[in-house]
């Protein structure tokens, strides 16, 4: 009598068939843990600045625009509104007379620019004692790099 074994010794007769399939249920949960994890993780991520930008339909206004004071920090340490010179205690009341303005000289724009062998100390003195005064629309001005 010979008895069909299709399989290893000892298995009475029955066949053994393998699973080919792959299990795909931790590879599931693992990719929606990750999906879950970078959508709350991205939000975190981004950085925001708070820019004053112009309108984006222009004022139908046939005003000219003022011409905005500037002040330039030389290497030497003197500081210049336009061609007046002055001095670090007495800028906040000069910046106000050049501006000439009827209404709170601090809400006008003002342009500060250092020749660039100004040191760091300079510059920031100027701009503390511009915010110290409620100078807070102040624009940065450099050379063009060509």
């Amino acid at each position: 009598m010979g008895s069909k074994l299709s399989g290893p010794a000892g298995q009475g007769g029955k066949t053994i068939e393998q699973n080919a399939d792959i299990n795909v249920t931790p590879f599931v949960d693992i990719m929606l843990v990750l999906l879950i994890i970078f959508m709350v993780a991205a939000p975190l991520a981004t950085v925001s600045i708070k820019l004053d930008l112009p309108p984006a339909v222009p004022n139908e206004s046939t005003d000219k625009p003022k011409e905005p004071v500037y002040i330039t920090i030389q290497e030497s340490g003197s500081i210049y509104i336009a061609e007046q010179e002055t001095s670090v205690a007495t800028l906040p009341a000069d910046v106000c007379a050049a501006q000439a303005v009827a209404t709170d000289c601090r809400e006008e724009r003002v342009f500060v620019r250092a020749q660039p062998e100004v040191k760091y100390n300079q510059f920031m003195e100027v701009m503390n004692k511009l915010q110290e005064n409620g100078f807070y629309k102040v624009g940065l001005l450099n050379e063009d790099i060509e």
